[in-house]
């Protein structure tokens, strides 16, 4: 091979990174040795950079991964019962954390979901039937941990009649009656908006449900599969008519305008919402919605000064805040904010 010829090569592979297979790139008649390296060098693939990996995370996204002692028992309950969390299923970056604090978010009805929303990492698919005794495991876990503070979410079961209303119902009393001090937060779907289904969920007395918007106005039918803006409002809105304290969040970072959150805000009080959390979307995996920004907490710290001002009794605003985050602060500092 000669010098010339090597160089060439040199340069189809360095101008060319990411071309389609098989696309020549020049036509000289070479040795054998030679045209399979040019082949070898078009065959590479063409790579495609989500937003997510070009945007650098910034400093304030950089977490210190938790363990210890709680973590592991955390876990060993959850894997024992057969369990499964949200922790888990979403990928929720404040796991570790919040395993070591000794709690987690449990998810009833199995762990595939019936929808496929572009910001979840939770499996979606042909669920399986629901499990008579998971509300008896879910309550024995919830004793062993000694929590004073659960909360309980689902994935969609828009496979059954009711929607899982009638399960949602069993889980909720099943951990009451043998917790009986615990605080119970509940995070449901919207149950396509149908009042008898909410109203099932209304009466196992839960001191919290929540249903989040997930994300402004503009953007829900991107974002969301099923579940549509006015939907999520009639569900927070009879919840909170119920009288039982209603609580939604969102993600930031997805192209939303702060108006646009400012509007949600307001949409929500509106509704008789009473707790409200915002937090960053970050990318789960590579078939999820990108990230198109990083919010700086200095406008984590305005919406959270916003919506207090609206009236929200509780606000968690912050990059690392998910619904279920800190949710029993929230519950205390809602009730301080009543006296």
């Amino acid at each position: 091979m000669s010098d010339k010829s090597q160089k060439i090569i040199r340069m189809t592979v360095l101008n060319f990174p990411y071309v389609k297979a098989r696309i020549p790139i020049f036509s000289i008649k070479l040795s054998h040795n030679i045209i399979f390296s040019c082949t070898f060098a078009v065959n590479i693939k063409r790579r495609k950079y989500t937003m997510a990996e070009n945007i650098r995370k910034p400093e304030w996204l950089k977490v210190k991964i938790a363990s210890g002692e709680n973590f592991e028992k955390v876990k060993q309950t959850v894997s024992k019962h057969h369990l499964h969390t949200i922790c888990e299923s979403g990928k929720c970056p404040n796991k570790s954390k919040c395993w070591t604090m000794g709690t987690a978010t449990f998810m009833i009805s199995g762990d595939i979901c019936t929808r496929s929303c572009k910001f979840c990492a939770t499996k979606t698919g042909k669920p399986l039937p629901l499990d008579s005794q998971e509300p008896v495991r879910l309550a024995e876990s919830i004793r062993l941990m000694h929590l004073n503070y659960c909360v309980i979410t689902s994935v969609d079961r828009d496979d059954l009649p009711d929607k899982g209303a009638q399960h949602w119902f069993d889980c909720i009393t099943t951990v009451r009656e043998l917790n009986p001090a615990t605080k119970i937060e509940v995070l449901i779907p919207d149950f396509d908006g149908k009042a008898e289904w909410i109203q099932k969920v209304c009466d196992a007395q839960p001191d919290v449900i929540g249903h989040n918007l997930e994300t402004v106005k503009r953007l829900s039918p991107q974002v969301r599969s099923r579940a549509d803006y006015q939907t999520s409002l009639k569900t927070l809105a009879y919840i909170a008519q119920s009288g039982i304290v209603a609580k939604s969040g969102i993600m930031v970072g997805i192209g939303e305008t702060q108006d646009e959150v400012v509007e949600l805000m307001e949409d929500l009080r509106s509704v008789g919402c009473e707790l409200f959390t915002i937090g960053q979307y970050l990318q789960p995996g590579p078939k999820n919605l990108e990230v198109v920004e990083y919010i700086h907490p200095d406008l984590f710290a305005f919406y959270k000064e916003k919506g207090l001002a609206l009236g929200f009794k509780a606000v968690e605003s912050a990059p690392y805040v998910r619904s279920s985050y800190m949710a029993e602060n929230s519950y205390i500092n809602s009730k301080l904010a009543q006296k």
